[in-house]
């Protein structure tokens, strides 16, 4: 007999084979950190602790210069306010960052952070990890929106731990702003030597731990104060959110983020994709694939990306490949193919690379882009559906083979 399906805070149903449910709320601190704040927020804020209103529009943007240009780690370093209101906000509040744990630095230049999150009051912290992945023409940081994944795919070792709870939009926005510290990109920016043009965080992508669309309101917050032009000011078009299908938001991130937009697909007919990305069963291909075809701003200079894990066996057949160009035909978009990454205790198996050239040759001669992902950041479990929190700890058997995958691969 089939489960009934609950109601969730946001009146979408779920089951619990495809969405498992937050095991705790945030808790705010007594001082709360200016960051993420949207500019609403930041005046409420200001408003709290006296400022007049006609003033706060002006001291908003004075603040705001001084965390998203300028990068401050203290109030008395914003020289443009008064030392009484200075004062004032550091009895309040505080620009903290999310607290570093640990970093690891792959062979390749790939850089994981553990960033260390509060839990309940007295109760443990939660850790989830930011990856930055350098290239020669870009510098990506690859965030997360949840301590753990409201979803269940079977490929991803994320999926396969619990959900604590969702991030902020402070803790989203943190880690931007975290990693600029930690590269030292504030400096570059305000350098005279034009390397500010080089700044090495220029694209974002929403492909860490979690759902990122059953955390919409936080990440739209959040993705936004990145994306603000008077601040850290990066390009819509340089912010990539992924989703594994949530389609009642598709429509709602493209209207009130405006962020390119990627979906996680890995297969080409509801059976198996009902096996490998569950929230299939509620949302299915044919709803999901209209709500791309209406993602507002699609076009052949707005492409959706279609990420496509390579499964041996399971979904890399040439077969699979041109019913895969028939699923997105009219869909302006690209394929990106990315080769399995195997964590211990998957029953998974990454594609030959010579099947996975087969795979790509078929979609390019139908007139896609259709790169192949090379797996970054291995060596240190930073790549794609590798991410695992803390809270959630491998076993040291576990990580010795995980390593030897990522070496011997």
């Amino acid at each position: 007999m089939t489960a009934p399906l609950a109601a969730s805070a946001d009146g979408v149903t779920s089951a619990p084979d495809i969405e498992k449910r937050p095991l705790q709320d945030y808790v705010a601190p007594d001082k709360p950190s200016l960051i993420g704040m949207t500019r609403d927020g930041l005046a409420a804020a200001l408003g709290g602790i006296g400022v007049p209103e006609r003033q706060q529009r002006m001291r908003v943007q004075q603040i705001w210069h001084w965390l998203y240009v300028r990068g401050v780690q203290d109030f008395d370093a914003m020289t443009t306010l008064s030392k009484d209101l200075r004062a004032a906000l550091a009895q309040k509040f505080t620009l903290a960052r999310p607290d570093v744990a640990a970093e690891q630095i792959s062979v390749d230049g790939t850089r994981k952070w553990l960033l260390r999150l509060p839990g309940e009051i007295d109760g443990q912290p939660h850790d989830v990890e930011c990856v930055y992945i350098p290239e020669t023409d870009r510098g990506t940081l690859c965030i997360s929106s949840q301590v753990g994944c409201t979803l269940n795919c079977t490929f991803c070792h994320t999926g396969t731990q619990r959900l604590v709870r969702n991030l902020t939009a402070g803790e989203i926005a943190g880690q931007v702003v975290l990693a600029r510290d930690r590269l030292n990109d504030w400096e570059r920016a305000a350098s005279p030597t034009g390397d500010g043009e080089k700044r090495l965080v220029s694209n974002i992508v929403m492909m860490g731990m979690g759902e990122p669309l059953y955390n919409f309101e936080a990440v739209r917050d959040g993705l936004n104060v990145v994306a603000d032009g008077d601040g850290l000011s990066l390009s819509k078009r340089r912010i990539t959110l992924s989703t594994s299908g949530v389609v009642p938001n598709i429509g709602r991130a493209g209207e009130e983020i405006g962020c390119m937009l990627a979906i996680s697909l890995h297969a080409v007919t509801d059976a198996l994709r009902d096996q490998l990305v569950p929230l299939n069963r509620k949302y299915p291909l044919r709803d999901l694939l209209d709500a791309c075809r209406r993602y507002p701003g699609v076009s052949n200079a707005r492409r959706i990306t279609f990420e496509y894990v390579m499964l041996k066996g399971i979904n890399d057949s040439l077969a699979d490949a041109r019913a895969l160009v028939r699923l997105i035909k009219g869909i302006p978009a690209k394929i990106n193919l990315i080769p399995f990454n195997p964590w211990p205790g998957t029953r998974y198996e990454c594609s030959d690379w010579e099947q996975i050239e087969k795979f790509s040759e078929i979609i390019f001669d139908a007139g896609y882009a259709s790169p192949v992902r090379t797996p970054r950041g291995r060596d240190i479990l930073a790549a794609c559906g590798q991410l695992k929190s803390a809270t959630e700890k491998l076993s040291a058997r576990e990580r010795l083979a995980l390593r030897a995958m990522a070496m011997t691969d």
